[in-house]
């Protein structure tokens, strides 16, 4: 994506929000920021803000267990990447995260400039019936409101191939923007 501005082409740029700041969303947002956009990554606590803003993003402390301190994140944001397959906690706190938490979310980015959704839809093979819940409240909400999406199905373990799959799913969420 390209705008021009009196004469000068330039690369669009966008704010991406990233929700889970773990090291594999630590990478998509170094890349991300390589390319010169904005990214914000959300974290639970003050401990990962050093590692975060060594990448380039700007960190938001917040978390999905409490919703309200994750609504002001999304301020400016075009795409939201929802990147928590690979959470860990207790069954109902997770079945949450993606499941009740993860749909009230998807309502509050509706009515924001959000206008691409990825969600991380392989974790492991346990929580897989989990993550099919995920992808289709995803899935759902965002056809509803003509929002399009784009599912990472990519091995959490090959961080390569990861990063690869995350970065070329948010560039072709920023293409349908």
């Amino acid at each position: 994506m390209v705008s021009e501005i009196r004469g000068l082409r330039s690369p669009a740029v966008a704010r991406i929000l990233i929700v889970a700041g773990g090291c594999r969303g630590r990478g998509l947002a170094a890349a991300m920021v390589g390319e010169g956009h904005a990214v914000r990554i959300t974290t639970r606590t003050e401990d990962r803000r050093a590692a975060i803003e060594a990448t380039g993003a700007e960190c938001w402390i917040g978390t999905p267990d409490r919703l309200a301190t994750l609504r002001g994140a999304l301020d400016s944001v075009t795409v939201l990447c929802w990147l928590l397959a690979t959470a860990t906690g207790p069954a109902y706190e997770l079945s949450a995260l993606h499941g009740s938490r993860l749909e009230y979310f998807m309502t509050q980015a509706i009515d924001t400039t959000v206008r691409g959704v990825l969600y991380e839809a392989r974790g492991a093979d346990a929580d897989a019936p989990m993550l099919a819940s995920g992808e289709a409240i995803v899935r759902t909400l965002a056809e509803r409101n003509a929002i399009p999406t784009a599912f990472l199905r990519a091995d959490p373990q090959d961080a390569d191939g990861w990063l690869a799959a995350a970065r070329a799913a948010v560039s072709s969420l920023l293409t349908r923007a």
